[in-house]
């Protein structure tokens, strides 16, 4: 095997996003076994890694049979290692044909499930250029970035229980917002939002009241995902002082179906930005292996490009991010899931979210369509997708995440209306 680029006996070309150097893992059922099962995209094809590793891996097999990646996490390093040292083998080596090519499956038979089980979720806000467009924004003649911004990384607990899988619908959010005239109110958010980040999904807990180093993200984290952080920018403006967002954040939050591993981003791996003030030193990285990565998203809003935000310029890394999560002693868990906050460029087409594409409404954006859009319209779907660099000038694909916006429920005194098609009434007590 002369390096990554070796064709593969399963037909997938070196310079496909979701080639050998990438090798995702997702969690899959097909109308011939509707049994979830842990899989591995291959080019356009699943490889069925649960029945794979009864026949050719015995000893990791019950890793990969409990219907997601819950047990494969927690496995820790060494054995994520030898599983994806193994399928580069298996994938490579025609011997192994024979028992595999049964289990490709077309991955466009597959429904993809939600991979493991969220146990927590935090999302950051790292990004100086969405901080300062933000900031610019919403408080203009003030300065761009609170006083603490370039001291720690700035981030708030989220609701794991709302993260869903690429393709779920999200419904339009309701809650109170404050009107321009000081009323305040019930009802539909009218400024829905996307955040374009990049997930890291934990794999290895971490004892309580012990903190993670920054020299150890690779032994906690199995991989990356994308990550659309659907924001109520009215109800959030009014609720998130002074304690942060709640409802205006927590009504979803939709994930790639692929798991990226860490492993697969080495040649992405680049130097983050010069830092001002010098970190303090649980968070300083001078002089360690640099944890930047070097991807690019793209949005898309009824297919339609509209946005590639660079995730190179992020002020804070995943590594520092995770060392200030743990500092306080707070233990990581399996499955927990921390996420970039926004990804912005400093260009206008490398913005991730409407609120700075749109400038909160005052340059709306126009589509290919001839409509504008200042947020979101119940019909609109938004998709996200991403690529890095791999080794010998290849490409790693970390997948796409996609929702549409369905129309909202309503709530009156002692009942909920839904006012999707199906005309279903739920009793709110």
């Amino acid at each position: 095997m002369t390096g990554w680029t070796v064709a593969s006996w399963a037909g997938v070309a070196a310079e496909h996003p979701f080639g050998l150097r990438t090798l995702p893992y997702g969690v899959f059922t097909d109308a011939a076994r509707p049994r979830p099962r842990i899989g591995v995209a291959v080019g356009e094809a699943i490889l069925d890694l649960t029945a794979a590793s009864a026949a050719l891996l015995p000893e990791h097999a019950a890793l990969l049979r409990g219907g997601n990646l819950d047990a494969l996490l927690a496995a820790g390093r060494r054995s994520w290692t030898a599983i994806r040292a193994a399928l580069t083998h298996w994938l490579t080596d025609e011997l192994h044909s024979e028992v595999l090519a049964p289990l490709l499956v077309p991955s466009t038979d597959a429904t993809m499930l939600l991979p493991f089980t969220v146990a927590d979720y935090v999302d950051f806000y790292s990004c100086e250029q969405h901080a300062t467009d933000i900031g610019r924004i919403l408080r203009p003649g003030q300065p761009a970035l609170p006083a603490n911004w370039r001291h720690l990384p700035v981030g708030y607990h989220g609701r794991a229980g709302t993260v869903v899988v690429s393709g779920t619908p999200v419904s339009r959010p309701s809650g109170q917002r404050r009107l321009p005239d000081g009323t305040v109110t019930f009802g539909p958010s009218t400024a829905l939002d996307f955040e374009a980040e990049v997930g890291f999904v934990v794999g290895t807990p971490s004892a309580a009241g012990r903190p993670v180093p920054l020299t150890d993200l690779a032994e906690h984290v199995f991989g990356v995902c994308l990550v659309n952080d659907w924001s109520a920018r009215d109800i959030q403006a009014w609720e998130y002082v002074p304690l942060g967002p709640l409802l205006g954040k927590s009504f979803a939050t939709s994930i790639s179906p692929w798991v990226v591993p860490l492993d697969a981003l080495g040649a992405a791996r680049i130097q983050p930005p010069v830092r001002d003030p010098h970190p303090l030193p649980y968070l300083d990285d001078t002089g360690t292996e640099p944890w930047g990565l070097d991807i690019t998203l793209e949005v898309a809003l009824n297919d339609q490009l509209i946005s590639r935000p660079p995730l190179r310029g992020m002020y804070w890394t995943a590594a520092q991010q995770l060392a200030h999560l743990t500092v306080n002693g707070a233990r990581l868990r399996t499955g927990d899931l921390f996420a970039s906050g926004t990804v912005s460029g400093a260009a206008p087409d490398e913005r991730g979210s409407l609120l700075e594409l749109s400038w909160n409404g005052t340059a709306p954006l126009t589509l290919a369509d001839g409509s504008t859009r200042s947020f979101l319209a119940d019909g609109d779907e938004v998709s996200i997708t991403a690529t890095a660099p791999g080794p010998e000038g290849t490409i790693v694909g970390l997948g796409e995440v996609r929702g549409r916006i369905s129309p909202s429920y309503t709530v009156t005194a002692d009942r909920v209306h839904d006012s999707c098609p199906s005309g279903r009434r739920e009793t709110y007590d």
